[in-house]
């Protein structure tokens, strides 16, 4: 045991949370609720990341998912979900493991979180931004983008 308490991490792991209950409860009831739409940006190269070959030849570093409309097979484990997701009408399974995540945004509401890297280093939390990654939507290829204001949180550490 250490003399320090890892905030940093605990951090980390307390907004992984957050997202693995939210896409448990998307998982349920089969839909987001209302408007509701999520863009994940994650690393094509994480260790457990699975994509068919001919996306991660597209996007072989980082990869931006939209779950909005239309998904199946969500299924949500401890340490990674599973989807299928249509790109261009070709139903394609995936699964993410969430230290694989580097952004999770809800543009809808103007919520968004920021995963530097996996060892808890630094999460913010920003509004009003879409992902920069290239991205697939099922209805279009480009989203809206935003201006961000990032929020640190080491502004409220002491």
């Amino acid at each position: 045991m250490t003399d320090t308490i890892d905030y940093s991490q605990l951090m980390h792991d307390a907004m992984r949370g957050l997202m693995a209950n939210l896409l448990r409860k998307i998982g349920a009831e089969g839909k987001t609720p209302g408007d509701h739409h999520f863009f994940i940006c994650f690393d094509t190269k994480h260790p457990g990341v699975d994509i068919a070959p001919w996306l991660h030849e597209r996007y072989p570093d980082e990869m931006t998912i939209v779950i909005q409309h239309w998904f199946d097979n969500l299924v949500v484990l401890d340490d990674r979900f599973s989807i299928t997701l249509n790109f261009n009408d070709n139903p394609e399974p995936l699964v993410i493991p969430f230290n694989a995540i580097k952004t999770f945004v809800d543009p809808t509401v103007e919520f968004g979180l920021r995963f530097d890297d996996d060892t808890g280093d630094e999460v913010e939390e920003y509004e009003d931004e879409a992902p920069e990654s290239p991205m697939m939507t099922i209805e279009e290829e480009d989203a809206p983008k935003g201006d961000a204001e990032v929020i640190s949180l080491d502004n409220f550490r002491k």
